[in-house]
C-alpha cells in the first residue's frame, strides 16, 4: 500500500515538473542566428539575436595586432592569433533583441561590448591586468567600427486602420458612424467609441439674437402723420428759412465760397519772365563757346 502511494505521488510529480519543463520551453523566446556581424537580420519579435564568433574573428585580430603595434612592450605577451582562436571558438554569441516593432538596430558598440566580455579571462591578453583591459578595449573598439545589425520582424503587424462608415441622413436620424456599426446619429458625443461615438454632438444656435415676428414699427408710427417723410419736396430747403424762424443768412451762416483770381490766366507772371531770360542768356553764351572754339 505505502509503495502504490510512494509510486503515485512520483508519477504526479513528474507529471508537474515535465508539463512546467515543456510549459517554459514553449514560451521562451527562439535566437536567430545572423550570418555576420553586419547588415540585415530577420526574426520574430522578441527574439534573440546572435552572431558565431568566427563572424568577427579577423576583427579581434586586428584590435590586438593594433593594440601591439603601438604597444611594442606586449608584443612577447599579446598574441593576436591566439585570441582570435579563442573568440571562434565561443559559439554564438547573443548580441541584441528583435524589438516589438517593424525593425530595430543593434549597433556595433553592443557587439564590440559582446565580444569583449567573452574573451575576459582569456589566455595572451598580457601579463598584468592593465594590459589585458587596454587590449580588451582595443579589440571592443575595433569590433564596433565593423559591425552593426538592422533587425527586421517577420511578423510584426501595422495598427489597423478605423473603418470608413457612411453618414447618417438628417440630424436625429439613423445612419452609419465611423467604425461601420449605426446608431441614433443624435447621440453621438465627442470622444466615445463604437455605435454612440466618432462625430460631434449638434451645435446650439439659440444664443444668437435673430428678429421676432410682430415686433417691427410700422412706417406710420415712425413717421407723424402732420409730419414729413426725408426728401419731400415740399419740406424747408437751406438758404429758404425753416420752421423754426430762421432766415437765409442764418441758414447759410459758415458756406465756404471760392475767391477768384485778381489776376487773368493768361498773364505771364515774373518767376516765368526771368526763367526764360536766364535760359536765353545761357543758350546764347554755349553758341559762342562752341563757335569760337570751331574758328581756333
Amino acid at each position: 500500500m505505502l509503495v502504490r502511494k510512494f509510486l503515485t505521488v512520483t508519477a504526479l510529480a513528474a507529471f508537474v515538473t515535465g508539463s512546467a519543463f515543456l510549459s517554459a520551453g514553449t514560451a521562451s523566446a527562439a535566437t536567430t542566428l545572423a550570418g555576420t556581424c553586419s547588415g540585415s537580420v530577420n526574426g520574430n519579435m522578441g527574439d534573440s539575436v546572435a552572431v558565431q564568433g568566427t563572424s568577427v574573428k579577423e576583427l579581434v585580430r586586428k584590435g590586438a595586432q593594433d593594440y601591439v603595434n603601438t604597444h611594442l612592450w606586449t608584443l612577447a605577451t599579446v598574441w593576436p592569433n591566439s585570441i582570435a582562436d579563442t573568440i571562434a571558438g565561443k559559439g554564438a554569441l547573443t548580441v541584441g533583441q528583435v524589438p516589438n516593432a517593424a525593425g530595430g538596430t543593434i549597433a556595433g558598440s553592443a557587439i564590440g561590448s559582446t565580444v569583449a566580455t567573452a574573451l575576459k579571462g582569456a589566455d595572451h591578453l598580457g601579463l598584468i591586468e592593465g594590459t589585458k583591459t587596454e587590449v580588451l578595449n582595443a579589440i571592443s573598439a575595433n569590433v564596433a567600427k565593423g559591425c552593426g545589425l538592422t533587425t527586421i520582424a517577420t511578423n510584426y503587424v501595422a495598427p489597423g486602420q478605423p473603418g470608413t462608415g457612411g453618414t447618417g441622413t438628417t440630424p436625429g436620424g439613423t445612419g452609419t458612424v465611423p467604425g461601420g456599426s449605426t446608431g441614433n446619429l443624435s447621440n453621438l458625443n465627442p470622444g466615445t467609441t463604437g455605435g454612440t461615438g466618432g462625430s460631434a454632438p449638434m451645435r446650439d444656435y439659440g444664443g444668437i439674437p435673430t428678429a421676432t415676428a410682430g415686433t417691427a414699427v410700422a412706417p406710420g408710427a415712425r413717421y407723424p402723420a402732420n409730419g414729413t417723410l426725408p426728401g419731400d419736396a415740399s419740406a424747408p430747403q437751406a438758404g429758404q428759412g425753416d420752421q423754426s424762424g430762421q432766415g437765409v443768412d442764418i441758414r447759410d451762416a459758415g458756406n465756404a465760397q471760392s475767391l477768384a483770381s485778381n489776376s487773368a490766366g493768361s498773364d505771364v507772371q515774373l518767376p516765368m519772365l526771368l526763367a526764360v531770360i536766364i535760359l536765353a542768356g545761357v543758350t546764347a553764351g554755349l553758341v559762342r563757346t562752341w563757335v569760337l572754339r570751331r574758328a581756333s
